[in-house]
C-alpha cells in the first residue's frame, strides 16, 4: 500500500465512508399575498425544511422509486407453453432437407410463443422513511432556493367553482404549472381547482419530492405551510394548534372515541359447573321458626 493510499484512510474508516458535512440550514422568506393579490408581506420559512441544501443523489434515487412504483406493471406475452395448437409433431425428423421440428408453436415460428417476454411483475423499490423525507425537503428547499413559493392566508372559496380558483391563480400571477397543497377537509378548494390543466392539487399528508419538482410553483395557504420537518414523518398527524394538519389528529381521536363508544358491551361470562350446582342447591330451613311457633300454641293451650 503506498503512502498516499495511506492518507486517504482515518483510522481504520475510508474517506470515501465519512459522511459529508453540509452547510447549516439558512433562513429563506416567501411572499405571503391574500385571494384577491394583494401583497401582505413575507414569511419566514422554516430553515429545517426549505432551507437545506439538496441533496441531489437521494432525491435523483426517491424519484425514481416514485415513477417506478406508478408503474401498473400488467404487460404479459404467452409461451410456448400457454399457446394453443403445436401439439403434433410438424414433419418427419430426417428425409426432408429441413431444420428438424417438434412443434408449431416455438418462438421462432410463426404464431408461436414469445421467448423471455414480459409477465405481470411490481416493479416498486423500498426507500427507507429518512430518504424520503429527506428528497421532500431538498425539494422543497430547492422551489424556495429559486422563489418559487408563495403563501396566501385563506383561499376565500365557499362552494366548489373553477372561476374563483383561474381567479386566485390570475391575480396572484403565477405562471407555469402549480402545486397547490390543501388540507385535507378542504374540498371545496380541491374541486375548485381540479379542471385547470396548470394547477395540481395535493394534501399535505400526500406530498411527495416528484410532485414538487415537476411544478413551477408552490402555493401553500397558512394552514398546510411546513413548520417542522416532523411534520414529515410518515404519520402527518400532530397536536393541536402547531401544525398543518392538526385537524387530522382531532378527527382520528374522534373517530376512535366514537368506536369505543358504539363498541358492544362484553357477553357476561357463564358460571361454570360447580357454581351452577351451588346455586341450584336450596338451603334447608332453619328449625328454630318451628321451635318458636310450638311454644306459642303450648302457651296457648296453658
Amino acid at each position: 500500500m503506498t503512502a498516499t493510499a495511506t492518507e486517504t484512510r482515518t483510522g481504520t474508516v475510508l474517506r470515501h465512508t465519512i459522511e459529508k458535512e453540509r452547510p447549516a440550514p439558512v433562513t429563506r422568506t416567501a411572499t405571503r399575498r391574500n385571494a384577491a393579490g394583494h401583497d401582505l408581506g413575507t414569511v419566514d420559512l422554516e430553515p429545517t425544511v426549505f432551507g437545506l441544501e439538496p441533496n441531489r443523489a437521494v432525491l435523483h434515487q426517491v424519484v425514481t422509486a416514485q415513477l417506478a412504483a406508478a408503474r401498473a406493471g400488467t404487460q404479459s406475452t404467452k409461451t410456448r407453453a400457454e399457446v394453443r395448437g403445436g401439439g403434433a409433431k410438424p414433419f418427419r425428423q430426417k428425409g426432408t432437407g429441413r431444420a428438424r421440428q417438434g412443434s408449431t408453436r416455438s418462438p421462432s415460428a410463426s404464431g408461436g410463443g414469445v421467448a423471455l417476454g414480459p409477465k405481470p411483475r411490481s416493479y416498486a423499490q423500498h426507500t427507507p422513511k429518512k430518504m424520503v423525507r429527506l428528497a421532500l425537503l431538498s425539494a422543497l428547499s430547492d422551489r424556495a432556493e429559486i422563489g418559487r413559493v408563495t403563501v396566501v392566508d385563506e383561499w376565500k372559496i365557499t362552494a366548489p367553482k373553477t372561476k374563483d380558483a383561474a381567479s386566485i391563480l390570475r391575480k396572484l400571477k403565477l405562471k407555469g404549472s402549480v402545486l397547490v397543497v390543501v388540507a385535507h377537509d378542504e374540498l371545496d378548494v380541491e374541486r375548485s381547482f381540479a379542471n385547470l390543466p396548470e394547477a395540481q392539487t395535493t394534501t399535505f399528508a400526500e406530498l411527495s419530492a416528484h410532485d414538487v419538482l415537476r411544478a413551477d410553483w408552490l402555493l401553500f395557504s397558512d394552514r398546510t405551510l411546513p413548520a417542522a420537518p416532523s411534520d414529515f414523518s410518515g404519520t402527518h398527524v400532530v397536536e393541536e394548534g402547531g401544525t398543518p394538519d392538526a385537524a387530522a389528529g382531532d378527527a382520528i381521536e374522534d373517530e376512535v372515541e366514537g368506536a369505543q363508544e358504539a363498541a358492544p358491551a362484553k357477553p357476561r361470562a357463564r358460571a361454570t359447573k360447580p357454581a351452577k350446582a351451588a346455586a341450584k342447591a336450596k338451603p334447608e330451613p332453619e328449625p328454630e321458626a318451628e321451635a318458636d311457633g310450638d311454644s306459642e300454641e303450648a302457651g296457648a293451650d296453658a
